[in-house]
């Protein structure tokens, strides 16, 4: 008798909420010793600025560039060597993202409060942005896209981008298409020099971009100390929920095309069916032997689990408390259910609508916050690359009319000169 294999991920039935912690927790990202290495990479670029990072690129890349950026001309020249294929995909996903973030630009907002009162916002691009592009096991030319376009509608005056040593043609070509600055600085190093300014790399004044945990905690030790960033953009993570209805070789595929991302992504299937759970399970042993990245695949799924619950409303429950970077609903009833959802990056509704779509052409942006932070970040819009700047006009009437609100809230929070200000300008006009 043929022993039966054992699943790729374990499966938990039927978990209580005061298990959800337990179980819903992510991979470990490096613990103190990864924390104190980038702090440690952080001060070495802050005191030593291109000659650190030059001794970074060596010990971490093992490769020193020539020069840390990289010419127009290489940019341009790398493109000999793309598939005009790609290139055609390329531009037709770029099209889809610059529709659907040109649809996003900000309406600015003229309101009169009271009579002689006008309130005002209106939006202004960040002027100098840093983006970090992933380059290493897996080259993310669309994370370009991503990034690049947003901004430029924005209309951020300066774009620096940074890719590890080494970037492919496919890379360099994606970047040459627009009209940025690019540097040959990879990780933890590429987020500092970024954020603090050396001799080549000017300083910007937010970062933005995905990366491994070492550029997630290099950013967030950054934004300890006032740097802007998007957001925290770790390791990919995915979360199905399927009921019955679903394909069970879809929802394998979607939950392996997170999985090759690294060994530190995470996967998570919730389902009320257990026979769709059983044939998923199958379908992930025969879809795996055929991935290149299966090696990869195989540890992430390590961290992956595949959960039976009593309905699909207790999966929507536990979306909720996990709050993934990317949502599959393959349920009956995705628009119904997606109206339940609370924290996720990207959500992506029915049978026929696959993660790999957000990752790279529908129009979504896939810079996405990571490890639960969707509870109170959200991914990258086109205002992610701009800010908001409030303005107000008072006439003498209007001005009048408000003091006594003004001087009653000043005097109550013992700010004399608060009220000083208005009452000066009452005195000119009695």
């Amino acid at each position: 008798m043929m022993q039966k294999e054992k699943p790729l991920m374990p499966v938990i039935s039927e978990p209580e909420p005061s298990e959800y912690q337990n179980i819903l927790r992510r991979p470990d990202q490096g613990g103190q010793m990864m924390q104190d290495r980038v702090r440690e990479i952080i001060e070495r670029v802050e005191q030593g600025g291109d000659g650190a990072l030059r001794a970074l690129s060596l010990e971490i890349e093992g490769l020193v560039p020539d020069r840390f950026e990289i010419s127009r001309d290489v940019l341009l020249q790398s493109g000999t060597d793309v598939d005009d294929q790609l290139k055609v995909a390329i531009g037709r996903a770029s099209e889809n993202i610059r529709t659907f973030h040109r649809a996003q630009m900000p309406v600015p907002v003229s309101v009169e409060t009271l009579p002689g009162i006008r309130c005002s916002l209106r939006y202004a691009p960040i002027e100098r942005v840093g983006l970090y592009i992933p380059g290493g096991t897996a080259p993310l030319l669309s994370t370009v896209l991503m990034t690049v376009i947003p901004a430029k509608l924005a209309g951020c005056r300066e774009i620096i981008a940074c890719t590890p040593p080494g970037a492919s043609p496919e890379l360099l070509y994606t970047l040459g298409l627009f009209n940025i600055r690019v540097f040959s600085v990879g990780g933890a190093q590429a987020v500092a020099a970024m954020a603090l300014g050396t001799e080549s790399i000017p300083k910007v004044d937010k970062i933005f971009g995905p990366g491994n945990p070492w550029v997630t905690h290099a950013k967030m030790q950054l934004a300890g100390r006032g740097i802007a960033i998007d957001m925290p953009a770790g390791p990919s993570e995915v979360m199905v929920i399927a009921d019955e209805s679903a394909v069970p070789a879809y929802v394998a595929a979607d939950l392996l095309s997170q999985a090759e991302h690294g060994p530190d992504s995470q996967v998570i299937l919730l389902s009320d069916s257990m026979p769709l759970i059983e044939s998923t399970l199958l379908e992930l042993q025969i879809q795996i032997e055929k991935l290149p990245r299966k090696k990869t695949a195989m540890e992430a799924l390590k961290h992956g689990m595949a959960i039976c619950v009593s309905g699909v409303e207790k999966a929507v429950e536990m979306s909720n408390y996990y709050g993934p970077e990317h949502l599959i609903l393959s349920v009956k009833n995705p628009n119904e259910t997606a109206e339940k959802i609370h924290n996720a990056g990207s959500v992506f509704l029915g049978n026929y609508s696959p993660e790999s779509a957000g990752d790279y052409a529908s129009g979504t942006n896939h810079t996405l916050p990571t490890g639960g932070a969707t509870r109170a970040w959200s991914g990258i819009t086109i205002h992610s690359f701009m800010k908001s700047i409030t303005l107000q006009e008072l006439t003498r009437e209007g001005l009048m009319q408000l003091a006594p609100t003004l001087l009653a809230l000043s005097t109550a929070e013992q700010l004399d000169g608060h009220a000083n200000a208005v009452l000066q300008r009452m005195k000119q006009n009695q």
